[in-house]
Protein backbone atom coordinates (compact mmCIF):
# COMPACT_ATOMS: atom_id res chain seq x y z
CA UNK A 1 0.00 0.00 0.00
CA UNK A 2 2.70 2.27 0.57
CA UNK A 3 4.45 1.88 -2.66
CA UNK A 4 1.26 2.72 -4.49
CA UNK A 5 0.52 5.50 -2.46
CA UNK A 6 4.62 7.15 -3.01
CA UNK A 7 3.66 6.17 -6.97
CA UNK A 8 0.61 8.27 -6.92
CA UNK A 9 2.37 11.28 -5.07
CA UNK A 10 5.09 10.79 -7.87
CA UNK A 11 2.11 10.91 -10.63
CA UNK A 12 0.43 13.42 -9.40
CA UNK A 13 3.33 15.84 -8.57
CA UNK A 14 4.62 14.60 -12.46
CA UNK A 15 0.93 15.72 -14.06
CA UNK A 16 0.96 18.77 -12.34
CA UNK A 17 4.33 20.40 -13.11
CA UNK A 18 3.25 19.04 -16.81
CA UNK A 19 0.46 21.22 -16.67
CA UNK A 20 2.03 24.24 -15.30
CA UNK A 21 4.48 24.16 -18.53
CA UNK A 22 1.76 23.66 -20.90
CA UNK A 23 -0.03 26.51 -19.17
CA UNK A 24 3.42 28.84 -19.59
CA UNK A 25 3.48 27.72 -22.90
CA UNK A 26 -0.34 28.70 -24.16
CA UNK A 27 -0.10 32.01 -22.39
CA UNK A 28 3.60 32.88 -24.30
CA UNK A 29 2.12 31.83 -27.58
CA UNK A 30 -1.31 33.37 -27.01
CA UNK A 31 1.15 36.71 -26.07
CA UNK A 32 1.44 39.81 -28.76
CA UNK A 33 3.65 43.06 -29.16
CA UNK A 34 0.23 44.44 -28.01
CA UNK A 35 1.15 43.08 -24.11
CA UNK A 36 4.07 45.31 -24.53
CA UNK A 37 3.04 48.10 -26.40
CA UNK A 38 2.75 50.45 -23.35
CA UNK A 39 6.22 51.09 -23.26
CA UNK A 40 5.97 53.12 -26.35
CA UNK A 41 6.96 57.01 -26.38
CA UNK A 42 9.68 59.02 -25.18
CA UNK A 43 11.18 58.16 -21.63
CA UNK A 44 13.87 60.15 -19.42
CA UNK A 45 16.14 59.47 -16.25
CA UNK A 46 18.98 59.23 -14.05
CA UNK A 47 20.77 56.29 -14.29
CA UNK A 48 24.65 55.65 -12.86
CA UNK A 49 24.79 59.81 -12.29
CA UNK A 50 24.03 60.47 -15.68
CA UNK A 51 21.17 61.28 -17.65
CA UNK A 52 19.65 58.57 -19.48
CA UNK A 53 16.95 58.47 -22.45
CA UNK A 54 14.90 55.47 -24.41
CA UNK A 55 12.89 56.03 -27.08
CA UNK A 56 9.82 53.54 -27.92
CA UNK A 57 8.30 52.75 -31.07
CA UNK A 58 4.79 51.36 -31.57
CA UNK A 59 4.61 48.41 -32.64
CA UNK A 60 4.61 47.42 -36.43
CA UNK A 61 4.29 44.43 -38.43
CA UNK A 62 6.65 41.77 -36.33
CA UNK A 63 8.30 44.35 -33.82
CA UNK A 64 8.69 46.77 -31.51
CA UNK A 65 11.75 48.77 -32.06
CA UNK A 66 13.44 51.07 -29.15
CA UNK A 67 16.66 52.73 -27.42
CA UNK A 68 18.53 54.01 -24.91
CA UNK A 69 21.51 56.31 -24.41
CA UNK A 70 23.02 56.27 -21.41
CA UNK A 71 25.64 59.80 -20.33
CA UNK A 72 27.47 60.98 -17.99
CA UNK A 73 29.75 64.16 -17.82
CA UNK A 74 27.97 65.02 -21.59
CA UNK A 75 29.14 62.01 -22.85
CA UNK A 76 28.20 58.81 -24.08
CA UNK A 77 28.61 55.70 -21.92
CA UNK A 78 26.97 52.71 -23.35
CA UNK A 79 23.80 52.64 -26.24
CA UNK A 80 21.17 49.66 -25.55
CA UNK A 81 19.37 48.58 -28.51
CA UNK A 82 16.26 46.67 -28.17
CA UNK A 83 13.87 44.88 -30.60
CA UNK A 84 10.96 42.88 -29.11
CA UNK A 85 10.36 40.32 -32.19
CA UNK A 86 6.70 38.27 -32.52
CA UNK A 87 7.35 34.85 -32.87
CA UNK A 88 5.15 32.17 -32.72
CA UNK A 89 6.16 31.31 -29.20
CA UNK A 90 5.24 35.04 -27.82
CA UNK A 91 7.34 38.25 -28.36
CA UNK A 92 11.05 38.10 -27.94
CA UNK A 93 13.37 40.92 -26.71
CA UNK A 94 17.01 41.00 -28.57
CA UNK A 95 19.24 43.39 -26.81
CA UNK A 96 22.51 44.58 -27.97
CA UNK A 97 24.72 46.82 -26.42
CA UNK A 98 27.35 49.02 -27.66
CA UNK A 99 30.34 51.59 -26.25
CA UNK A 100 31.09 55.22 -27.93
CA UNK A 101 31.85 55.13 -31.34
CA UNK A 102 28.85 52.50 -31.94
CA UNK A 103 31.07 49.64 -30.54
CA UNK A 104 29.56 46.26 -29.97
CA UNK A 105 30.31 44.47 -26.63
CA UNK A 106 28.61 41.13 -27.40
CA UNK A 107 30.22 39.47 -30.51
CA UNK A 108 28.84 40.65 -34.26
CA UNK A 109 25.97 37.41 -34.67
CA UNK A 110 25.44 37.36 -30.40
CA UNK A 111 22.18 39.51 -28.60
CA UNK A 112 21.04 38.95 -25.25
CA UNK A 113 17.61 37.03 -25.29
CA UNK A 114 14.98 37.22 -23.68
CA UNK A 115 11.96 34.83 -23.52
CA UNK A 116 8.14 36.12 -22.42
CA UNK A 117 7.04 34.80 -19.56
CA UNK A 118 3.68 36.55 -18.40
CA UNK A 119 1.98 40.18 -18.95
CA UNK A 120 -0.93 41.64 -17.00
CA UNK A 121 -2.44 45.50 -17.84
CA UNK A 122 1.19 47.66 -18.28
CA UNK A 123 3.17 44.82 -16.91
CA UNK A 124 5.51 42.07 -18.59
CA UNK A 125 8.17 39.42 -17.72
CA UNK A 126 10.52 38.16 -19.41
CA UNK A 127 13.14 35.78 -18.62
CA UNK A 128 17.14 35.40 -20.08
CA UNK A 129 17.88 32.33 -22.36
CA UNK A 130 20.02 30.82 -20.10
CA UNK A 131 17.32 31.34 -17.41
CA UNK A 132 19.63 33.99 -14.77
CA UNK A 133 17.85 36.87 -15.45
CA UNK A 134 14.59 38.20 -15.66
CA UNK A 135 13.50 41.53 -16.55
CA UNK A 136 10.21 43.22 -15.76
CA UNK A 137 8.55 46.17 -18.02
CA UNK A 138 6.05 48.16 -15.89
CA UNK A 139 4.40 51.67 -16.31
CA UNK A 140 3.58 52.72 -13.03
CA UNK A 141 0.92 55.42 -14.07
CA UNK A 142 0.68 57.65 -17.02
CA UNK A 143 3.87 59.01 -16.64
CA UNK A 144 6.05 56.71 -15.18
CA UNK A 145 8.24 53.58 -16.95
CA UNK A 146 10.37 50.74 -14.82
CA UNK A 147 12.76 48.42 -15.53
CA UNK A 148 13.20 45.75 -13.06
CA UNK A 149 15.71 43.78 -12.98
CA UNK A 150 15.34 40.22 -11.61
CA UNK A 151 17.93 37.33 -9.62
CA UNK A 152 17.23 34.63 -7.89
CA UNK A 153 17.96 34.27 -4.77
CA UNK A 154 17.39 31.17 -2.10
CA UNK A 155 15.04 29.79 -4.82
CA UNK A 156 13.26 32.86 -5.42
CA UNK A 157 13.17 35.82 -7.69
CA UNK A 158 14.26 39.23 -6.05
CA UNK A 159 13.47 42.13 -8.37
CA UNK A 160 15.11 45.63 -7.91
CA UNK A 161 14.36 48.80 -10.11
CA UNK A 162 17.41 49.15 -12.81
CA UNK A 163 15.99 51.61 -14.57
CA UNK A 164 12.98 54.59 -13.66
CA UNK A 165 11.99 56.84 -16.48
CA UNK A 166 9.40 59.76 -16.40
CA UNK A 167 7.46 60.16 -20.34
CA UNK A 168 8.37 63.76 -21.90
CA UNK A 169 5.94 64.95 -23.73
Amino acid sequence: MKTSTHAFFVFTLFAFGLFMNQAATAQASKATLNDVAFIHGHWQGVFNGGPIEAFWAKPAGDNLTGFIRMMKDEKVTMYEMLIFEQTENGPVVLVKHFKPGLIAIEEKEVSDRYRFIESKKDWALFEKQDGSIRIIYEKRGPNQLVIQRGKQENGNWTFADLFVFRETL
